[in-house]
């Protein structure tokens, strides 16, 4: 193999695998319907709690959630609690709003 295609192709299969460590945690989720979710299911008990619309919550230095897994094991948390009934990718819908907009988790 020519060395500049051999080159070519380890930097190609090096930049896919950076992009896939650094990947969505919730990759199937959708944020945009999370984002409706969050909205019709959440916002009245976070604002209640912490006083304006509610994204404190997420913000405060105190916060539960540390981790992807902490995210996902939260929204079932309350998913429950609250009997919501989400199945698991409405969770993932919730999860990805969450974490584009408030904890940027990578991983």
């Amino acid at each position: 193999m020519n060395p500049l295609l051999k080159n070519i192709a380890g930097l190609a299969l090096l930049n896919l695998c950076i992009s896939l460590a650094h990947a969505d945690p919730y990759a199937g989720g959708d944020a945009r319907i999370g984002k409706q979710m969050v909205e019709k299911s959440c916002i009245s008990c976070h604002a209640s709690s912490f006083g304006g619309n509610g994204s404190a919550i997420y913000m405060r230095e105190d916060r539960l959630v540390k981790t992807s897994k902490g995210l996902i094991a939260q929204i079932r948390n309350c998913n429950t609690n609250l009997g919501l009934k989400w199945f698991e990718d409405e969770e993932m819908h919730v999860a990805s709003y969450l974490n584009q907009n408030y904890y940027k988790f990578d991983k």
